[in-house]
């Protein structure tokens, strides 16, 4: 079989920029979340949900933006609930993150079943492709306005990690609580705020899916998205600029079946559609290492101690 090898490369590179904006949104919000010593692993909970109020305040207010709105709106409280019952004594983050991601799931299920046949307005793409006669590229260059949102929050957020003061008590809070303490910078709001906005970002995240690609909601809208975006973190060694490059790789594996099959290459078309998850798995295991896994991370983390 003769297998167009500019198609293929032209539909990954459209599928990676569709694929990877939820990826984004969810691994730049846990790196902040996490820089500040906190874990959240109830970002999938929070994905969903958000795709659910983001879907829903489309269609309640007829302006897809005012859904993005609602959507991070929902994920702030999400964060601020995983916030509030971590800064308990004794509570554990992780576990507390695994009861939320069920909670929030469950939840979104329930509000959701009214929204599953009701056609909501979408958001409308950026066509970047306006100089090309190529329908196929002109179609990948057709570009989310989220996504570009996106890009210049890892480039801003890489700039205040490093550059700005808000960015160095965050780092300090995630590094030393002891020294953050001595200095006079309260750890539990930092962390609350941290994980607010991690929260803010999974919502933004999960209208994304409803609002443009898939485009719909139903309940298996995430497909453990926001479970994969925590581990992309890890990947990217806590740097939001490395978050946006891990982002697109997956994005280019979960838009490997699609391109694929849209070239006719029909055999083994399921095992094409598990790339980013066998991504996962491969970037989990050659990061295994007791020197190299933990590089970069924050101290006051959990998976630290």
């Amino acid at each position: 079989m003769n297998l167009d090898l500019w198609s293929v490369l032209v539909a990954v590179l459209g599928g990676a920029i569709r694929v990877s904006t939820p990826f984004l949104f969810v691994s730049l919000g846990e790196c902040v979340t996490e820089k500040s010593g906190r874990i959240n692993l109830g970002l999938e909970g929070t994905l969903v949900f958000g795709a659910m109020a983001g879907y829903g305040g489309s269609l309640l207010t007829g302006n897809p933006w005012f859904g993005v709105l609602a959507a991070g709106i929902a994920g702030t409280l999400f964060g601020l609930l995983h916030g509030a019952i971590c800064s308990l004594k004794g509570v554990n983050d992780v576990a507390v993150g695994i009861a939320l991601m069920i909670f929030g799931t469950g939840l979104a299920f329930f509000f959701g079943k009214p929204l599953i046949q009701p056609a909501a307005p979408m958001l409308q793409p950026i066509d970047l492709g306006f100089w090309t006669s190529d329908p196929a590229l002109r179609a990948a260059l057709q570009i989310n306005p989220l996504f570009i949102v996106g890009i210049a929050i890892a480039f801003a957020m890489g700039f205040a990690f490093r550059r700005t003061r808000t960015g160095l008590i965050l780092r300090m809070v995630g590094d030393s609580a002891d020294a953050a303490r001595a200095m006079g910078y309260p750890i539990v709001p930092v962390r609350i705020a941290a994980t607010m906005f991690g929260g803010f970002m999974a919502g933004v995240g999960g209208a994304y899916l409803s609002l443009y690609y898939p485009g719909s909601w139903n309940e298996g809208i995430s497909s453990g998205q926001g479970l994969i975006a925590v581990a992309l973190v890890i990947f990217a060694r806590w740097n939001p600029v490395a978050c946006f490059g891990a982002a697109l790789l997956f994005g280019g594996a979960g838009a490997l079946g699609p391109a694929l099959q849209s070239v006719g290459v029909t055999g083994g078309t399921y095992l094409f559609y598990a790339a980013p998850y066998v991504l996962t798995l491969l970037i989990l295991i050659l990061t295994s290492s007791p020197r190299r896994a933990l590089e970069g991370a924050p101290r006051e983390l959990s998976i630290t101690k």
